[in-house]
C-alpha cells in the first residue's frame, strides 16, 4: 500500500542545508527528500520544530563581533 507524506520544499543555503541534514541524521524526524544543493523536502508538521532547533543551534554557532573602538 502506498503512504503519501505531506511536505514542505525548503530553499536554503548550503551551509543551512547542512546543519539541517545533520539535525535529521540523529532521528530522520524532518527530511523526505534531499533534492540538491539548496532544496530540501521536509515533513510538513515538523517544520516549527526544525526552525525553532536551527534558531538554536546557530545561536550556539554565531559569536557577534565586538564593536571597533573608536580611533578618535
Amino acid at each position: 500500500m502506498v503512504r503519501a507524506i505531506r511536505g514542505v520544499l525548503i530553499e536554503c543555503e548550503p551551509a543551512i542545508k547542512s546543519i539541517i541534514v545533520h539535525l535529521d541524521s540523529i532521528n530522520h524526524d524532518f527530511i523526505i527528500e534531499d533534492l540538491d544543493d539548496h532544496h530540501l523536502v521536509v515533513k510538513e508538521n515538523m517544520v516549527q520544530i526544525l526552525k525553532q532547533k536551527l534558531e538554536d543551534r546557530l545561536r550556539e554557532t554565531y559569536r557577534p563581533e565586538e564593536p571597533l573602538a573608536d580611533s578618535d
